[in-house]
């Protein structure tokens, strides 16, 4: 029996992020994913929004059917 699993270059957070630190963030998205890790990338609210920053993803963790990110927030995008 093979395990789904899912490739993806971008977060995606659906405003389920929670903020740990300053800078670090942990979200949990459902099913089994992989991410680039110590690789700057896209940080987005929906898959088709603009980028909201760029974070360096720092911890992968696979449970349950889940995938639990821990990245930190490298620069925000701002439309000030």
């Amino acid at each position: 029996m093979g395990m789904p699993l899912e490739l993806n270059t971008m977060i995606v957070t659906k405003g389920r992020e929670k903020r740990v630190e300053e800078n670090l963030f942990v979200l949990e998205k459902e099913g089994y994913r992989l991410y680039p890790l110590e690789i700057p990338i896209d940080v987005r609210k929906t898959m088709d929004s603009e980028s909201s920053g760029t974070a360096v993803i720092k911890k992968v963790e696979w449970e349950n059917s889940s995938t639990t990110l821990t990245y930190q927030l490298i620069s925000l995008n701002s439309t000030n």
